[in-house]
């Protein structure tokens, strides 16, 4: 029902996400709202709803229960609905963040991985020019622009006795 709404573009979902309010329907064949929505629900055995929006800072979060008789779901069920859709909504907060958290320590790993390496070169430039490591950074870096190759790209080299590009 829901892929439906979103392939007309309205209906109970999009009036839910745009108010950021609960919406509900005791008995949809007094519906007038949203009669294609409300046609969709009836030839599926459905006779009543309620869509519950929950805003997290980066998600909107919504849950609809669907009763098969009118007024299944009174206002007893409003509370379970608000639990649901919040506990919804926190495990998609922490994946997200867990997603987040993840990216940055593989970044951070390559950053370790690569410096690493760039050091490694930069010992091998200094016992070769001998020069000290800032000098040996800086030709480095001299290369690197020159020769338009990433510095790790050709720190790799050095340390991989390749030679310069």
């Amino acid at each position: 029902m829901t892929d439906r709404q979103l392939s007309r573009g309205h209906g109970p979902l999009f009036d839910v996400v745009a108010d950021r309010r609960a919406l509900t329907a005791d008995d949809i064949l007094a519906e007038t709202r949203w009669p294609e929505a409300m046609s969709d629900m009836l030839r599926r055995g459905v006779r009543c709803f309620a869509t519950t929006p929950h805003q997290s800072p980066r998600v909107l979060v919504t849950l609809t229960l669907y009763g098969v008789t009118p007024k299944a779901l009174g206002p007893e069920r409003h509370a379970i609905t608000s639990l649901l859709v919040a506990q919804g909504t926190a495990a998609f907060s922490n994946s997200q963040q867990y997603d987040d958290v993840h990216r940055t320590a593989v970044q951070l790993q390559a950053a370790v991985e690569a410096r690493a390496v760039v050091d490694q070169a930069k010992g091998i430039l200094m016992h070769a020019l001998g020069c000290d490591a800032d000098e040996a950074f800086a030709e480095m870096r001299r290369i690197s622009q020159t020769r338009h190759v990433k510095l790790t790209a050709l720190a790799q080299r050095i340390v991989g006795h390749q030679g310069l590009p």
